[in-house]
């Protein structure tokens, strides 16, 4: 099968095959990963009974990325502390990219928080979980991101509320950005794109594909790639209007940048994605 047959099988839900030393470099990445956080997990909580602010979870998360095949390039300016950063989605690679180049926190929904495992780690880099439908829990994820803000210095979301393909930009979904109504004082907003280049659908999850699947395809891939972060132009929120005028100016950076990288038009996302209420085009109308 082609690569290309192979990603239409995955975003179908089927089980796409691995050669034998595809399942050499799977399982080489996987147990230096493991090996990775035993090493580093006892040396985070040692490092936080004398100190805040961790380095270990960034670091894990920067040397899991390069296991991964990332060759992580950095452009632009990052701002350190006191950031909010807004991002385009494609891959779980993001976040190992993102965090181990930044340092950053997430805003994730609330269900990821009882992921077993999954859940734990996100912890251990002070992610915010956010109840989309708790209304009455505003003030009390405020004070989570500041925390985080203060431990982590950044925050992320990815408001497009799922991956796509790297072709693409949903619309954004903004009741993530709840906490920004009103923003912290002196936090700023900073859209970022992840470009995945021409490699970009190669890391996609869409569709119905499992994340046990994704993760098979992705860990073994031949080699390494370049994943270019794009830190784009610092916004103020308080400039702005509430959580969708903020997501408005931060999509339309991020929509440029993405135009000029791939030099073509963006298409419309193929693929429904019930969580956000997103309906794939048909007949050329978007449906939403």
């Amino acid at each position: 099968m082609t690569s290309a047959e192979l990603r239409e099988a995955a975003a179908q839900g089927e089980s796409t095959p691995i050669s034998i030393i595809g399942w050499i470099r799977f399982a080489l990445r996987v147990l230096a990963m493991l090996l990775l956080l035993i090493a580093f997990v006892p040396l985070h909580y040692l490092y936080r009974l004398f100190a805040y602010g961790s380095p270990f979870p960034m670091w894990f998360l920067r040397y899991t990325a390069w296991i991964a095949g990332a060759r992580v390039n950095k452009i632009g300016t990052p701002l350190r502390r006191d950031v909010f950063f807004i991002a385009n989605h494609v891959s779980w690679l993001d976040i190992l990219s993102l965090a181990g180049a930044s340092g950053t926190a997430f805003v994730a929904k609330h269900e990821l928080s009882e992921v077993p495992v999954i859940g734990w780690l996100s912890r251990l880099n002070r992610t915010v979980f956010v109840k989309r439908e708790n209304r009455l829990g505003v003030a009390e994820q405020i004070n989570a991101l500041r925390e985080a803000l203060e431990d982590n210095w950044s925050v992320t979301v990815f408001p497009e509320g799922t991956t796509t393909d790297g072709h693409s930009l949903l619309p954004f979904k903004t009741s993530m950005l709840s906490v920004l109504e009103p923003p912290p004082p002196g936090v700023l907003v900073q859209p970022v794109l992840l470009d995945y280049g021409e490699v970009a659908e190669d890391f996609g999850w869409v569709g119905e594909e499992s994340g046990v699947n994704n993760a098979k395809r992705v860990l073994s891939r031949k080699g390494g790639f370049e994943l270019k972060l794009h830190f784009l132009e610092p916004f103020s929120p308080e400039d702005f209007r509430g959580r969708k005028a903020i997501g408005a100016r931060a999509r339309a950076a991020i929509e440029a940048a993405l135009l000029t990288s791939l030099g073509k038009p963006l298409r419309e996302f193929k693929h429904d994605v019930v969580p956000v209420r997103y309906n794939a085009p048909k007949d050329g109308t978007l449906l939403e």
